[in-house]
């Protein structure tokens, strides 16, 4: 794996080292050691996937608050997204900032997104699956979240939603208090 750092810091892009032959490639998605030797979580806990039907839904802005922050590492094993992450670290030089990373099916990317950051995404196509890894077990007393279009962080997204949950839908604009 070769791991590159986004602008954000302790954000990764993870690129796959595949072994190909003629059936195909086998490469590592993950491995404790390489993650601990890059100063990531390798904690993993729960793992999720969501199924995406049509292109433009967008899912997000989720967090949760401490002491149930939690380190993600996302990958788009069916279609494309549109990943984008915030830094909701009050103490770190990009708090606010966001990034955004095109995910596919194809490149087998995978984006690490660290303790303290909200993430979302929208779809690119019908179809998109999303598999996640966790360091922390969701507690659904500690879920935030905030407006996927809040003023304050001008998230670009490629293109409009078409498909948003009443839950995100109705999120307000971000409280920094609600994040601590």
């Amino acid at each position: 794996m070769t791991f590159h750092e986004l602008q954000l810091a302790g954000a990764f892009v993870i690129t796959i080292d595949r072994v190909n032959d003629e059936r195909g490639f086998f490469a590592r998605t993950f491995c404790q050691k390489e993650f601990r030797d890059h100063g990531l979580n390798p904690n993993v806990v729960q793992c999720n996937i969501s199924y995406n039907r049509t292109k433009g839904t967008l899912r997000g802005m989720h967090f949760q608050a401490p002491p149930h922050w939690e380190a993600k590492l996302v990958q788009c094993v069916r279609g494309s997204i549109h990943d984008v992450i915030v830094d909701l670290r009050p103490q770190s030089a990009s708090y606010g900032a966001s990034v955004g990373v095109v995910l596919t099916a194809h490149e087998h990317k995978l984006l690490y997104v660290p303790e303290g950051f909200a993430h979302g995404f929208i779809t690119l196509e019908d179809d998109s699956d999303v598999f996640y890894q966790m360091s922390e077990f969701y507690t659904p007393q500690a879920g935030r979240g905030f407006r996927w279009n809040d003023p304050a962080f001008a998230i670009a997204w490629p293109i409009p939603p078409t498909l948003i949950s009443a839950r995100d839908a109705a999120y307000p604009d971000f409280v920094p208090a609600l994040a601590r």
